[in-house]
């Protein structure tokens, strides 16, 4: 999840605030970011349409 860690870092989004547009805690997004736990297709869609517009959902979510 680098790509989705650049772009939160790059647009200063919070883990915090993160978690609030997904309506989840901040364990759990930290948890998805680091690969534990996946994001679901609905979750990654919200976050590209409410955070990411100008990326691709693919590289957003591009496991490396």
């Amino acid at each position: 999840m680098n790509n989705l860690k650049k772009a939160l870092d790059d647009k200063g989004i919070t883990i915090r605030a993160f978690a609030k547009v997904l309506g989840v805690d901040e364990r759990t997004i930290q948890n998805k970011i680091k690969g534990k736990t996946p994001f679901t297709y609905p979750e990654a869609v919200l976050s590209k349409k409410e955070l990411f517009p100008e990326y691709d959902l693919e590289y957003l979510f591009k496991e490396e």
